[in-house]
């Protein structure tokens, strides 16, 4: 009886876990800087910077610069010289880490709450007086051209490289995030040196911090710390990007001497603040993903899943929605043995077709509780509220409430799933990208034929 009312004790609905969540709070400093943060029980805290710069900022010479400055910001400051940064993370216990994509560049450390001060004052260290030594670069040159070369090897993220070449070629979004091996041997410190003094402004940029923490703390800390140049400038540093403009055309790297081909095919949607991305997010959970390691079979609740297992089409298939500021791409992505691709395409674009026309409330009520239990899943330790919060004020200029993200996802039926789809779907020219023993892949007048159907 105690344990039963243990249990019950500790159970929280739905409904409950969402009015609970604390509220973000949001201050703007003098110089532009964002202080984001949201209050927790938690005895860690993780803390961050998230700064609008990436690939997509750099030009074919510099391409590589914001991943490259990435692996430095971690070699040693002016003020804590060679490894004395990272050891200095280590004496706290903490965990330091960072990623650069296409629009975005973090910075992030998880330590004990009671050294958020000190966590806040590292990172402003990193971001202001990053060393940028010569001896520095030209060891870390030499590791990022061996991760380049590791890279090659997964050809997932190849495929996704030639995706996103060919659906933006001539643009920024073009580039990849790890710029080109001849720019990585080329690139100077002079270089380095002018994209951050370019990109590293206070209005690009949110430090973010959840856990057990408190917002005014936090603010304090900002306020003390991060004073440099970067910080002392005022005004909207933040360029107006070019808008990249989505091509419907293709890449195909044919090799026969691998044993699995990699498929991407993507039509352009919609960017990070339209509201169809929450349509067509449930419209992905409909098509599902699947994996020849998962159980299930012919009983899973995807219908192309099920046709995959049915007639070993492929060893896996996953759907995407990328989203940028102003454009995005929605596809799939399949890996599967050289006499299965034309099958394969055939359904997963069959299972295009059949969004556009036939989704039923069923299919549209199982996608919806899904979304739902991966939205739950962000709340799952303080680097994913972290994260969350960091990116959410890039995107949308705010954090917007798990509340708001359900009654979104609530409001979705099956009308406007098929409406949706069929606006970024229907009649569309596809960008395909295609790796590996890819002989049975049809032209492309082929694949762009079956983006409709012929209906009496």
């Amino acid at each position: 009886a105690l344990l039963t009312l243990t249990r019950k004790r500790g159970a929280a609905t739905y409904a409950q876990t969402l009015q609970n969540i604390p509220e973000t709070q949001v201050t703007t400093l003098e110089s532009g800087l964002r202080v984001a943060s949201e209050e927790s029980n938690q005895p860690t805290c993780t803390v961050g910077l998230w700064i609008e710069a990436g690939s997509r900022y750099e030009d074919p010479k510099t391409n590589g610069a914001a991943f490259f400055v990435e692996h430095m910001a971690f070699k040693g400051t002016k003020k804590r010289p060679g490894s004395a940064f990272e050891k200095e993370v280590e004496s706290l216990g903490a965990y330091l880490n960072g990623y650069t994509s296409r629009e975005q560049t973090a910075f992030y450390i998880k330590a004990l709450s009671k050294d958020m001060p000190k966590v806040v004052e590292l990172l402003s260290d990193l971001v202001q007086n990053c060393a940028l030594e010569d001896s520095q670069i030209e060891k870390e040159r030499g590791i990022i051209l061996q991760e380049l070369k590791e890279m090659d090897s997964n050809l997932a993220d190849v495929t996704f490289d030639y995706l996103h070449a060919t659906a933006y070629q001539g643009t920024s979004l073009a580039h990849t995030v790890e710029g080109t091996t001849e720019n990585i041997k080329r690139l100077t410190r002079a270089d380095l040196a002018s994209y951050v003094d370019s990109h590293f402004k206070a209005p690009r940029m949110v430090l973010a911090a959840a856990g057990g923490i408190s917002h005014r703390e936090l603010v304090d800390a900002a306020k003390q710390h991060f004073t440099g140049a970067p910080f002392a400038y005022k005004g909207d540093s933040v360029p107006t990007l070019k808008r990249c403009r989505f091509t419907g055309s293709e890449i195909r790297a044919r090799d026969d001497a691998l044993p699995l081909a990699h498929i991407a095919l993507a039509v352009e949607g919609p960017g990070w603040a339209d509201p169809d991305n929450v349509v067509l997010n449930v419209a992905n959970a409909i098509i599902g993903r699947y994996d020849r390691t998962f159980g299930g079979g012919k009983n899973q609740s995807s219908k192309l899943a099920a046709l995959a297992v049915e007639h070993n089409l492929c060893h896996s298939f996953e759907p995407f929605n990328t989203s940028y500021s102003d454009t995005g791409l929605f596809g799939f992505h399949f890996v599967s043995d050289p006499l299965s691709v034309d099958d394969m395409m055939f359904c997963a674009q069959g299972e295009w077709m059949r969004l556009c026309t036939s989704t039923t409330e069923s299919e549209v009520t199982r996608a919806k509780n899904y979304l739902r239990n991966a939205m739950v899943a962000q709340l799952d330790g303080t680097t994913r509220v972290c994260e969350n919060i960091g990116s959410h004020l890039l995107h949308y200029g705010r954090r917007i409430p798990l509340e708001e993200w359900d009654a979104r996802i609530s409001a979705v039926d099956a009308r406007m799933v098929r409406d949706v789809c069929s606006k970024y779907i229907y009649d569309k020219c596809p960008a395909l990208a295609a790796v590996g023993p890819i002989e049975q892949l049809l032209d492309y007048n082929r694949i762009r034929s079956a983006m409709y159907w012929v209906r009496l």
